[in-house]
C-alpha cells in the first residue's frame, strides 16, 4: 500500500494534506512522496499523473483506501470511472446507526469536535445533522451512486458485519476480487487486529439509540432491501 494511507486526492480537489512522519522505507515509497507533493501543489485533479503515484509498484497490486470518497458526487465518479475503466472498487458498508456513533466518537476522542452531552438529543441532532456527517450515513445511496459508472464485475460491496465476525474470510474475499493470492503470507498482524481497540466510544443510551434507529429507519430499510447480505438483519435490530 501507499506510504500515507488515506490519500482523499478526489475528495479534497487535489488538496491532500501529508501525515506527519508518512513512512518512507524505500525508493519506491520516497518516489510517491514526491509525486504526491508535486500534484498536490497544481490547481485541479489531475487523473493522468495521479494515477502515476502508483507505478513504483509496478506489477504489485497498489490502490487507494480513502472512506470519504464515499461522498463523491456523481460528476467526480464519472470522471474517475471514465479515466479508469478497469478500476475495481470496494465499499465496506455498515448498520448507519453503529457508524454515525462510531464516527461521533472518533471525532470528539481526536478533538475534531467538541465533546457534547450524549444524552442530550438535540445535542446530539447538531452534531448529527452536519452536512459532512449525512453524506457519510446513508451506504445505500453511497452504493446506488458508484454502481451507476463501475462496471457490475468491478464493484463489491463488503460488510463491516463480516469483519467483525469473521475477518480471515473478508480478507480471502476481498483479495480474491482483487486478483491477488490470498494464501500468500502477508502482514505480521493477525487477522483480528484492531488498532482502534484503545480509543473509548461515547457512552449510547437505549434512549439515543432508540432515536437514532428512528431517524435511519428508511435507510435500514433500503440497506437491506438493496445491498441485502447481512444488511438485510439491520432493521430487526431496532424492531423494524
Amino acid at each position: 500500500m501507499p506510504p500515507v494511507k488515506e490519500l482523499h486526492y478526489l475528495n479534497q480537489l487535489s488538496r491532500v494534506q501529508r501525515a506527519a512522519g508518512p513512512r518512507c522505507r524505500d525508493e519506491r515509497d520516497r518516489r510517491f512522496l514526491e509525486r504526491l507533493q508535486s500534484l498536490s501543489a497544481e490547481p485541479g485533479i489531475d487523473l493522468e499523473n495521479y494515477g502515476r503515484l502508483f507505478e513504483p509498484k509496478a506489477s504489485l497490486l497498489s490502490g487507494d483506501i480513502s472512506p470519504n470518497y464515499s461522498t463523491l458526487g456523481n460528476k467526480v465518479i464519472r470522471q474517475v470511472v471514465g479515466y479508469f475503466p478497469n478500476l475495481k472498487v470496494m465499499f465496506l458498508a455498515r448498520d448507519p446507526v453503529e457508524r454515525v456513533w462510531s464516527h461521533l466518537s472518533m471525532e470528539v476522542y481526536y478533538r475534531q469536535i467538541e465533546p457534547f452531552d450524549v444524552t442530550n438529543i438535540d445535542e446530539v441532532n447538531r452534531n448529527l445533522l452536519r452536512r459532512g456527517m449525512l453524506l457519510r450515513s446513508y451506504p445505500s445511496a453511497v452504493v446506488a451512486r458508484w454502481k451507476r459508472y463501475v462496471h457490475p464485475a468491478q464493484f463489491r460491496v463488503y460488510f463491516f458485519d463480516d469483519l467483525q465476525s469473521n475477518p480471515a474470510e473478508l480478507r480471502r474475499s476481498i483479495l480474491c476480487f482483487l486478483g491477488a493470492d490470498p494464501d500468500k503470507p502477508g502482514s505480521r498482524l493477525t487477522a483480528d487486529y484492531n488498532s482502534w481497540t484503545k480509543m473509548e466510544k461515547l457512552p449510547l443510551t437505549d434512549k439515543v439509540r432508540s432515536h437514532l434507529a428512528k431517524f435511519f429507519k428508511k435507510e435500514l430499510k433500503s440497506c437491506a432491501a438493496r445491498l441485502g447480505g447481512p444488511a438485510r438483519e439491520w432493521p430487526a435490530r431496532y424492531g423494524f
